[in-house]
């Protein structure tokens, strides 16, 4: 995950400066919600942002090869479909290449299906392929508002690296965490509003990894898992596509034909905002795949009565509120969801200072932790020292992309001093008070920083909301015991340093300074402590 970010997030604004000229444009339509042409180049970072960790880290066998290329399939078809906007039978052709290499290639498929148990290998090979296809749809399909389709698959996938890896699977949750790093790395360009969308190359990929992971959980992993599982992990879009077939067909009209009555539409036309709504499908999104992590063993009538009963729930109120001319602001005043957001973006005089705080506790914390770190691997100071060889180089001879490059060293940065205070601390008995303490005030900071906020390209969002929620989820599963405290602790900790590098970033008026600078002498005092 912390080498996907930043491929994605270096990537992705590249090829958004060159996406007129690709023809790499989404413009607007009456089934669209957006008002004017965007990019629609998030695919290519996604994908290649999870592969490349995907391929240098796991030994390349024949299920790993499928997938790869089955990725790659799917990444040529969606960007031809992005620029070309194919038909929906050229897209089943390449969406079919992909699982049918997982499927016959790969040896992939659902032995055990709910109520049926066991089932002969041809038949669960034939499934498995329409069912894996359907999924790639089902996220296609959901990806019709900014953040949307990318916030669902990130609770999906967190769950399943959970679950991967209390089975101890390391291939699952390689590519799980991969893709969620590709993901994290574009939602910060397509939250609403959205400046990048991931279009057909993204969705796509990002269905048939869930449904790859979700077969091999369930039929290889951890076989004792319920068969209903998937339900709960892949959530609402599964039933999202299948309401609006329904109704497709019920009307006699084309299947393939797009509409205006998926689950977002729906909200939207209840008065519901952009923003509002994304949150409320993220917090149903949620529910059921929190359900499915505690009840991973239970049976299959249960599982699937939950998922039921929440899509019973959410569909009904959707029409009652439809039939009764029910709106959110219909006396124009933001619901209480609203107010939440927006009081996040008002203007503080205290601003300026607030970032100069970030800027110095980052680079001090920086710094500490390369100077206190001991035992470090030859392969991270090998890193560390060509690191510090190009930034350096960058540092001193600047180009147009030096920013690009600059936000993933910084990145790189701040994820090295996390590992290093972790894995390889000077003092192997826990952090000392001034660490507890820098993470207190510096998340002070952050959530000062994001609460009054003038940045347009900065203000608190749905991604935000699912970044807390995540955060809570995984506080939530360590207090428990259900979740491995020096993973969930990392994890947390990256958070609060993704956002306060992003801060610095957004605020940054020249190459040369004190996180740029810090950041070069640790890399540089990492290489050298092996050779010392």
């Amino acid at each position: 995950m912390i080498m996907a970010i930043p491929i994605s997030m270096v990537i992705i604004p590249l090829l958004a400066k060159w996406a007129p000229v690709l023809g790499m444009i989404d413009n607007p339509d009456p089934r669209k919600v957006h008002l004017s042409p965007i990019p629609r180049v998030g695919g290519p970072g996604i994908v290649l942002g999870a592969l490349v960790p995907v391929a240098i880290w796991l030994p390349l066998n024949d299920l790993t090869l499928a997938y790869l290329l089955g990725s790659i399939a799917l990444l040529i078809f969606g960007v031809w479909d992005d620029i070309k906007q194919l038909g929906h039978y050229t897209k089943f052709i390449g969406q079919f290449v992909a699982v049918i290499l997982v499927v016959y290639y790969g040896d992939l498929y659902v032995s055990h299906i709910p109520f049926f148990g066991e089932i002969s290998i041809q038949l669960g090979k034939v499934f498995t392929v329409i069912a894996m296809v359907g999924v790639i749809n089902a996220l296609n399909h959901s990806d019709g508002l900014d953040g949307l389709a990318g916030g669902e698959a990130l609770l999906s996938l967190g769950a399943i690296v959970y679950l991967s890896f209390q089975a101890n699977d390391l291939m699952l949750t390689t590519i799980s965490l991969a893709t969620i790093g590709g993901i994290f790395g574009f939602l910060r360009f397509n939250s609403h509003p959205a400046h990048v969308f991931m279009g057909d190359g993204g969705s796509q990929f990002i269905g048939f990894t869930i449904a790859f992971v979700v077969v091999h959980l369930t039929q290889n992993s951890n076989t004792v898992l319920s068969p209903a599982l998937p339900l709960l992990l892949i959530g609402l879009p599964i039933i999202d596509i299948l309401a609006v077939l329904f109704q497709r067909v019920y009307a006699g009209m084309n299947w393939f034909r797009a509409s205006k009555n998926h689950i977002h539409h729906r909200l939207l036309d209840l008065g519901f905002h952009h923003y509002e709504s994304v949150i409320i499908i993220y917090s149903v999104q949620a529910l059921l795949v929190i359900s499915g992590v505690f009840l991973q063993y239970e049976a299959d009538t249960l599982l699937i009565s939950i998922y039921l009963l929440v899509s019973l729930m959410l569909f009904s109120w959707l029409i009652l509120a439809k039939h009764l001319r029910w709106q959110a602001h219909r006396d124009r005043k933001l619901t209480m969801l609203g107010r939440f957001i927006t009081s996040f973006n008002s203007n503080s005089i205290l601003m300026q200072y607030n970032h100069t705080l970030i800027h110095i506790l980052l680079s001090i914390f920086i710094i500490y932790s390369a100077v206190n770190s001991s035992n470090i691997p030859k392969d991270l100071s090998i890193a560390a020292g060509i690191v510090f060889i190009l930034l350096l180089a960058r540092l001193i001879y600047s180009f147009k992309l030096w920013f690009l490059f600059l936000r993933l060293m910084m990145y790189v940065s701040v994820a090295f001093a996390a590992y290093l205070l972790d894995f390889s601390p000077a003092t192997p008995h826990g952090y000392p008070l001034a660490v507890y303490i820098f993470y207190t005030v510096i998340s002070i900071a952050v959530v000062i920083a994001l609460k009054y906020t003038t940045n347009e390209k900065f203000k608190v969002n749905p991604l935000d909301y699912l970044v807390l929620m995540i955060v809570v989820i995984l506080a939530l599963l360590s207090e428990q015991g259900y979740a491995n405290f020096y993973t969930v602790s990392i994890t947390i900790q990256l958070i609060i340093l993704f956002y306060a590098t992003e801060i610095i970033i957004k605020h940054m008026k020249h190459r040369i300074n004190g996180l740029t600078l810090s950041s070069l002498f640790a890399f540089g005092i990492i290489a050298l402590k092996y050779f010392l």
